[in-house]
């Protein structure tokens, strides 16, 4: 069987339609047609069939599909002994990121990779609801990716999870407000305030849920921001309190002060997501290297502070 027929039927394993296969590849939807229904004959049995007016996968389709995944890893395995051979992690990595941890991990990322000649990295960001980080790494090499402690959203998906930080997250509050001289907060102490929230199905929303279940309270989100630079205004200006990454938040301003909370779990997992084909070019474990080691200086920084 033809390896790239073999991919495009694991694409459509994961994308679910064949038009989101040929805008991946940048084919038309009939070549991908014509390519699977190659694949079929040479198979020997049905791989798809109808379902309304798109295609699905028949259980053989799906147990090739998840061969394909095997044979794309051995490959990508073998490329990467011969570029360890050659003591080179050449070509080009896509990388997603997040606004924060793009923000305060990647320049120094990029710069120290940037001294490897051959190996390019592209990075753009975006910040998706949970469940969009896995979905992702079908169009990225790497997705940087953050959940709540015990929440894997990406879970049952076959990716490979590099761990990265955990980040607390703390309580932002105007320097003036009147919680500002505490040591540390409680749910019980913050019920009743106004917040600045995140938009519905953002991380940061579970430790909202968590006040609510300890206090029996509904707390009340006057607006809902993914930027964090939107939230800090907000604070500054008096106009809510809010959680506030204590790593990846940057250079906080002295009239906003951070808490730590205590009395429900208030923290982050920081993860970079990579298919595990992907995961055996050396060029990506090249980069979460750099990736890995960066975010663990980072880390030193705020606890020697």
């Amino acid at each position: 069987m033809d390896v790239r027929r073999l991919d495009l039927l694991r694409e459509l394993a994961e994308r679910g339609s064949v038009t989101a296969v040929a805008e991946a590849t940048g084919r038309t939807p009939s070549a991908v047609s014509q390519q699977l229904k190659v694949l079929e004959r040479e198979a020997g049995m049905p791989l798809t069939e109808r379902s309304g007016r798109g295609v699905v996968l028949t259980s053989a389709g799906h147990a090739l599909a998840r061969s394909a995944t095997d044979v794309a890893i051995a490959l990508e395995r073998a490329t990467a002994l011969w570029d360890e051979f050659r003591n080179h992690p050449s070509g080009e990595v896509t990388l997603m990121t997040f606004p924060t941890i793009g923000a305060t991990v990647l320049p120094a990322v990029l710069a120290e990779l940037s001294q490897i000649t051959g190996l390019v990295v592209h990075a753009t960001d975006l910040d998706p609801e949970l469940a969009e980080f896995a979905d992702l790494t079908s169009d990225y090499d790497i997705v940087l990716a953050h959940t709540m402690p015990g929440v894997l959203p990406w879970g049952g998906r076959g990716l490979r999870a590099v761990p990265l930080l955990t980040e607390p997250l703390d309580i932002g509050l105007p320097a003036d407000h009147r919680l500002a001289g505490r040591s540390h907060l409680t749910p019980g102490d913050l019920v009743d305030e106004t917040w600045l929230g995140v938009p519905p199905g953002f991380p940061f929303e579970r430790i909202l849920h968590a006040i609510e279940q300890q206090t029996g309270r509904r707390v009340r989100v006057s607006q809902r921001f993914s930027d964090m630079r939107i939230i800090e205004a907000f604070i500054e200006t008096g106009l809510g309190i809010a959680f506030v990454p204590r790593f990846t938040s940057g250079a906080v301003p002295d009239s906003i002060v951070l808490k730590p909370l205590r009395g429900v779990a208030s923290s982050r997992q920081i993860v970079a997501l990579v298919r595990p084909d992907v995961a055996e070019r050396l060029a990506v474990r090249t980069v979460l290297d750099v990736l890995v080691s960066q975010s663990a200086r980072l880390e030193r920084e705020h606890l020697a502070d």
